[in-house]
């Protein structure tokens, strides 16, 4: 894969960062090595990685409870041979699974702030993280608690950078005001666009990049999807609304307008869907699940178009915010996302 992808450094809000953040222009989301859309091939998951370290994708986003560790034990796999620096590992925290996977919470109480930290960098084989966040914000505990936990364990050299992910633009705003947020991660595509009304301006007035994951919609907006007969045994989608009977039929005839445009550029549908979230702005950082270096090597080539203003404005029309079946998760996880139940 003999590419370069290209970097950026962040520097946030003047004169409330130490030292800069530098990204790439894709991450890589290893969640689904692990968990979520049914087995994996652990060797085409190292090689992977390897891929996107190779082609300068150097940022590695995973979570203590993807495989309930699983992940963390195949990033350090795949890392052996690299150097600590030449990586970016961005970890989440604070989700609570029972035995057979299903979630019964969160925790970020400081204490246990620094308990799960202490787990990751055995399992990682580090002695720091590049970036830390809660997986969700605990309803239990302030978010000043937690993220004074995290800003602790930075002054101690254990965290590079805080983070959250899927919070409102009230309490980034709070979180902020503790200790700077380098990063938010949250939902955003052409079928999720809810954080532009209040969560994407407070995010640029704070110097906050935003790592967008499900940049696909789960898989939705990729140029495969037809040619899928049935989700894989222990497929999380399967449980999620926008899957579920007609929603799905629904939710797939929105998406014809990518292939269109696909086809006038002599490209994929994935790879405009994942052009257009890189043409929102440069302090947006997609987060790309391929569990497999072809599709590492597809949203790569996104890298190389450039919507015009008239494929953008094309695409929104076509796809109105409100336009999607169903919600982005079931109605009880739904509940625990202060990004759609918070203050705005």
């Amino acid at each position: 894969m003999p590419v370069s992808v290209p970097a950026q450094t962040f520097t946030g809000t003047a004169g409330r960062l130490d030292d800069p953040m530098t990204l790439p222009a894709l991450g890589l989301g290893c969640m689904g090595m692990s968990d979520a859309y049914g087995p994996a091939d652990r060797d085409e998951s190292i090689a992977t990685v390897h891929a996107a370290l190779d082609a300068g994708i150097f940022l590695l986003d995973t979570g203590d409870f993807y495989g309930q560790g699983h992940n963390e034990l195949l990033i350090r796999e795949a890392l052996w041979s690299r150097r600590r620096e030449d990586v970016f590992i961005a970890v989440k925290f604070g989700a609570l699974r029972d035995p057979e996977g299903r979630f019964l919470g969160f925790d970020s109480r400081p204490a246990a702030v620094k308990n799960a930290l202490a787990y990751t960098l055995k399992r990682l084989g580090t002695d720091y993280v590049d970036l830390y966040q809660p997986a969700r914000l605990d309803p239990a505990v302030p978010i000043e608690d937690t993220v004074g936990a995290v800003a602790e364990m930075i002054q101690a050299g254990y965290v590079r950078h805080l983070g959250l992910s899927e919070v409102s633009a009230q309490t980034l705003e709070r979180a902020a005001a503790v200790h700077p947020v380098r990063w938010l991660q949250i939902e955003y595509s052409v079928l999720d666009r809810g954080i532009e009304a209040s969560i994407l301006p407070a995010a640029r007035r704070l110097g906050t990049v935003i790592s967008a994951y499900g940049v696909l919609g789960r898989g939705l907006l990729s140029t495969d999807w037809a040619a899928r007969k049935a989700l894989a045994v222990g497929d999380y989608r399967a449980h999620l609304p926008r899957f579920s009977g007609d929603n799905l039929e629904r939710n797939l005839a929105l998406t014809g307008v990518l292939h269109d445009i696909a086809a006038e550029y002599e490209v994929t549908a994935t790879q405009i869907a994942i052009a257009w979230v890189l043409a929102q702005g440069p302090d947006i950082v997609p987060l790309i699940g391929a569990r497999r270096r072809h599709q590492l090597a597809e949203a790569i080539g996104a890298l190389d178009i450039r919507l015009s203003s008239g494929d953008l404005a094309r695409i929104r029309n076509a796809i109105p915010a409100d336009a999607p079946a169903g919600t982005r998760y079931a109605p009880e996880q739904m509940r625990m996302l202060d990004s759609e139940t918070g203050a705005v």
